[in-house]
């Protein structure tokens, strides 16, 4: 068996009681104390994650506007310095290559986040449709990354630093903050569907400001977080994850991330014109949020049917800890996709009564 790879923190959670698994080739924590524990404490106070097995590409250049506009669905364009863009990078047929964040760090400098499984392909990707003036690095071994999110990740955060956080919007972000004398990209983003930040700082850096945050947090309820939260938290406020909600098998249409694809931009980017078909024509498939009627947790992969016809399937599902309900995200044929339809999920060979409901499962208050 190759060997997994560690983050700089992984000495680390062996103090807070991790437990770890493999995900995607990494050694991460799948929870600390318990994944329920985890997810309410985010959902109610604060909690804190180590994402540093994310991938960082860097794309600068004359051309790297031009280039970046080829590559992504979304229009790259409308971000300023200081902006942060979600956006998709497709295959000709429109299928996912993977979802990411941009940064628009200067003029012809951008960082790109990719999923930490994608990283190698997402670069290789990049390097084979290269072209004009443009430079592009995996400069993911030079950066570690921590979430803070939850309704008190702000007040904890600012205790750290002299840097007004209430001015940093949603996906802004301010370089060079320091924290507790650490430098570091701090980034109004999450994938928790919760207030908070995104700090990228250096490997060095890393292990001292995970302990400084959660000393910092200790009194309002901050704690360590898992895989297992940072799951199920991201299901809850529907937020896609690749290899599941979407693949070079979905696309960003079908899994319903269309707001991040731009098929009246100008530039010709992969996949536009088969995208563009798509959504001309009304998507085949639809992600759709389903309760169960009867007992069972839907979990990926399992058929979802509608009389006798397999309709599609579960992506992504589980007992939901905010709404004590069995829920699942389940890609269907849309023309089956109306709220309130019922359907059928086969678990463990037997066929269980499930409906339509609106997503997001959850939506923060933004009191």
């Amino acid at each position: 068996m190759s060997q997994l790879k560690r983050t700089p923190l992984f000495d680390a959670y062996k103090e807070y009681g991790a437990k770890t698994i493999d995900f995607g080739g990494w050694e991460l924590p799948v929870q600390f104390s318990s994944i329920k524990e985890e997810h309410e404490a985010v959902r109610t106070k604060a909690g804190l994650f180590d994402v540093s097995h994310m991938g960082e590409i860097e794309v600068k250049g004359p051309d790297s506007l031009n280039f970046l506009q080829k590559m992504m669905t979304n229009d790259v364009s409308k971000i300023n310095i200081g902006d942060a863009q979600y956006t998709a990078m497709c295959y000709d047929n429109g299928g996912t290559v993977d979802d990411l964040l941009i940064y628009k760090l200067a003029d012809e400098h951008y960082l790109l986040v990719v999923n930490a499984a994608n990283t190698e392909k997402d670069y290789e990707w990049l390097m084979e449709h290269l072209h004009g003036n443009v430079k592009i690095e995996n400069v993911s071994p030079e950066f570690a990354q921590l979430a803070i999110q939850g309704p008190k990740a702000e007040e904890i955060l600012q205790k750290l630093t002299k840097e007004n956080l209430a001015n940093i919007r949603f996906f802004k972000f301010k370089q060079d903050v320091l924290i507790n004398g650490k430098k570091a990209l701090v980034s109004r983003t999450g994938y928790t569907g919760e207030n908070g930040f995104e700090i990228y700082c250096s490997n060095e850096d890393v292990v001292s400001l995970w302990h400084e945050m959660l000393e910092a947090g200790k009194e309002d309820g901050l704690v360590p977080c898992g895989l297992g939260a940072r799951d199920t938290l991201r299901f809850e406020a529907n937020l896609v994850l690749y290899g599941q909600e979407i693949s070079p098998q979905i696309t960003p249409l079908e899994a319903g991330i269309g707001f991040a694809v731009k098929v009246n931009k100008e530039a010709d980017f992969i996949g536009k014109q088969a995208l563009k078909e798509q959504k001309e024509a009304g998507v085949p498939r639809k992600l759709v949020g389903i309760e169960m009627i009867d007992r069972g947790i839907p979990r990926n992969g399992y058929p979802v049917f509608k009389a006798d016809e397999q309709i599609g399937e579960v992506t992504t599902g589980t007992q939901s800890p905010t709404l004590k309900k069995n829920i699942g995200l389940a890609l269907i044929k849309a023309n089956e996709a109306e709220l309130g339809t019922e359907l059928e999920v086969e678990i463990r060979k037997k066929r269980l009564k499930a409906k339509i409901i609106k997503t997001p499962f959850y939506k923060r208050d933004n009191n």
